[in-house]
């Protein structure tokens, strides 16, 4: 299985609530170029956060793409959501190729912990950074990094 790890583009710095905020242009712009390091992979299946900003990088990337995939709304997504309690869900979404769209320090620690076994070493992500992770299962410690990419 592949698993691509998707953090939203830079969002506007407030909204009356921090789920309300929406991509900025730039952010918009950082989305799409991390979505061209997905053009040819045959994406399955996508889950995503249901903040603003998460589901509108997650739509922005299918429409840069072409894929007519529907959206999996989670709200065990979001920034404060546990990786641990994330990683043990994983299984309920089978898929040779998985995006997840969602948050930091969400991603960051999901990504350490698959990698690594632990929550001590999180990817350090960027607006709009992509992991990739690899492994027959999603497993913590298991997985093997692929792909890392920060758009400019």
């Amino acid at each position: 299985m592949k698993l691509w790890l998707l953090r939203h583009g830079e969002a506007q710095p407030h909204a009356r609530r921090d789920a309300e905020r929406a991509l900025t242009e730039h952010g918009r712009n950082e989305v799409r170029q991390s979505a061209e390091r997905l053009r040819g992979r045959p994406l399955q299946r996508i889950l995503v956060s249901p903040y603003v900003r998460a589901q509108q990088t997650a739509e922005l990337v299918c429409e840069h793409l072409g894929l007519d995939l529907p959206l999996t709304t989670l709200d065990w997504l979001t920034p404060d959501d546990s990786p641990r309690d994330v990683a043990n869900r994983l299984d309920q979404y089978p898929a040779d190729e998985l995006l997840i769209v969602s948050h930091n320090p969400l991603l960051g620690a999901l990504a350490g912990l698959l990698v690594h076994g632990h929550l001590q070493l999180p990817f350090p992500l960027r607006t709009a950074s992509l992991v990739g992770l690899e492994a027959e299962l999603p497993l913590a410690g298991l997985m093997q990094q692929i792909e890392l990419y920060h758009p400019r």
